[in-house]
């Protein structure tokens, strides 16, 4: 079914006559326009498209399915008349989006409004072949540039210096922008699990966490490798290694469809508390990837809800010993009827750098 009629399906249940979509991902997720200004309007006859004079020309390249409308008034007031155009009473907004003083400006103009949560959301957890082309694309681009890296990796460079590397070679196999910033954390850096890059050196012996992620036409691919500097002493490097891995091992394991998110979670976490290290394992497994490189479903402890075909997400365990160093493995997975397909292709095996 069409993205607009699953909309308009929620309209009755939600008891209003038109929402208003705001936050830009999902307004490019129904209409195609990836500019900074603009927002949309459903009701269950008409989808209405609104933006300013700058975005006049692009918005007719782009956007498909939607009637044009370009602003001539404040956007409150907008809002009113199409409110009046429409015969709209009950206005849906997005509950995260819309700000307070925004939402103070439509109640002065007289509209009632009523908060949603996750309508387009919801929506946006199953991917169309088209979305898993695009993502599959920027899992490629996330990995050719990955491979460019590798003869950097060296001691006696910095976190830095290897981080703007891997975004150089990012923006070299096409991406527009990048997901999020690339994470290098060497040493001691590595037990933060979102350290940013410093002017650290690399050195022999050092667990190496890195973090990146690639785009391809605004879908969004996220992974993780450590990689190890050989030392002379590396046991609790590889003793940290090898329990993530097998904890990966058993929640990609236990990726299906009907399966609870919570016990995808639980397959790595149990296997991680059995080892001993229960106490340094305190993010969740996983997370949804598409046009957010966050997104629905969360796979945690916290997350009940069943997932289902065609769901992307994150299989990310790690365990984060401070002072120490730190071990996360990422792939991304598409939810299949028995199993996981798992989209990410490179090596998972222990990688020890150096002379």
């Amino acid at each position: 079914m069409h993205k607009k009629a699953l909309l308009r399906k929620q309209l009755n249940t939600q008891k209003v006559d038109a929402i208003l979509i705001t936050d830009l991902i999902n307004v490019r997720y129904l209409t195609g326009f990836t500019g900074s200004s603009g927002y949309a309007v459903i009701t269950k006859k008409h989808a209405v498209f609104v933006t300013d004079f700058r975005y006049e020309e692009q918005s007719v390249h782009e956007v498909r399915g939607f009637s044009i409308k370009i602003e001539h008034t404040k956007r409150s007031r907008e809002i009113r008349n199409i409110c009046d155009v429409y015969g709209i009473k009950t206005l849906g907004f997005e509950e995260h989006d819309l700000t307070y003083g925004f939402y103070r400006k439509l109640v002065k103009r007289k509209i009632k409004l009523r908060p949603l949560a996750n309508s387009v959301e919801s929506l946006r957890m199953i991917k169309s072949p088209k979305e898993l082309a695009c993502i599959r694309a920027s899992i490629r681009r996330a990995e050719t540039a990955f491979k460019k890296l590798a003869p950097y990796i060296k001691a006696g460079t910095t976190e830095r210096k290897l981080a703007l590397k891997l975004e150089e070679l990012l923006k070299k196999q096409g991406c527009k922008t990048l997901p999020f910033e690339v994470i290098v954390a060497s040493g001691p850096m590595s037990a933060l699990p979102h350290a940013a890059p410093t002017d650290r050196k690399i050195k022999k012996g050092d667990l190496i966490v890195i973090d990146w992620g690639g785009e391809y036409d605004g879908y969004c691919s996220d992974m993780t490798r450590t990689v190890l500097m050989k030392g002379a002493n590396v046991s609790k490097q590889r003793e940290i290694y090898y329990n993530v891995y097998e904890a990966q091992k058993r929640a990609l394991e236990a990726v299906r469809s009907g399966i609870r998110s919570a016990d995808i979670d639980a397959a790595a976490r149990n296997y991680i508390d059995k080892a001993g290290f229960a106490d340094f394992f305190g993010h969740g497994t996983g997370h949804g990837v598409g046009l957010a490189v966050h997104e629905k479903p969360v796979v945690s402890w916290r997350n009940k809800d069943q997932v289902k075909e065609n769901m992307v997400f994150t299989i990310e365990p790690g365990i984060y010993l401070p002072g120490f160093g730190g071990v996360r493995i990422e792939d991304m997975v598409i939810v299949r009827k028995n199993r996981a397909e798992i989209l990410t292709s490179l090596p998972k095996k222990l990688k020890c750098i150096g002379t």
